[in-house]
């Protein structure tokens, strides 16, 4: 495959998923600004390294091990900013229609460490399969089982405190 079919491969890619691909950002940073420049960071990693690409079937799991790098990069480099999250803006506007939000959910979510919020999120909002989570990692499947078996129970206790 050329490189302009890859390149092509992966405009459809973004272009066909670009609202799971802002979930996944937005799950890490909860900020929409933050998010966007998540996913466009990813977007221009994914161009640049199209050449990585091997397979054209595996671009989804390619993609996404970008899309979690850049995130947890992100949050390593802006650990010191403090950000006043979109909750907090929007309380402050007028809003005619209600928000259900299951925040103790989110909550214990954004108290996981890294690891386990990544596969957690992988595995229950984005519904890719074991092997596929191992791929985005680049880790054992068994390895992935263990972490999401140890990220559920952790997420567990804080859900009951």
């Amino acid at each position: 495959m050329t490189k302009d079919q890859k390149f092509r491969a992966v405009e459809e890619y973004v272009i066909q998923n670009k609202e799971k691909l802002y979930r996944i950002a937005y799950s890490y940073v909860k900020n929409k600004e933050n998010a966007l420049d998540i996913v466009q960071e990813s977007i221009y990693k994914a161009l640049r390294q199209v050449e990585s690409l091997k397979h054209v079937e595996y671009i989804k799991t390619w993609f996404y091990r970008i899309m979690v790098n850049t995130a947890i990069d992100f949050l390593r480099k802006n650990k010191r900013i403090s950000v006043v999250e979109d909750q907090v803006l929007d309380s402050h506007a007028e809003i005619n229609e209600d928000d259900y939000a299951d925040l103790d959910l989110q909550h214990a979510l954004d108290l996981l460490p890294p690891i386990y919020k990544t596969i957690v999120i992988l595995k229950y909002f984005e519904d890719l399969t074991l092997e596929e989570i191992a791929q985005v990692l680049g880790e054992n499947v068994n390895t992935v089982k263990t972490r999401l078996y140890s990220g559920l129970k952790k997420l567990r206790v804080e859900m009951q405190k």
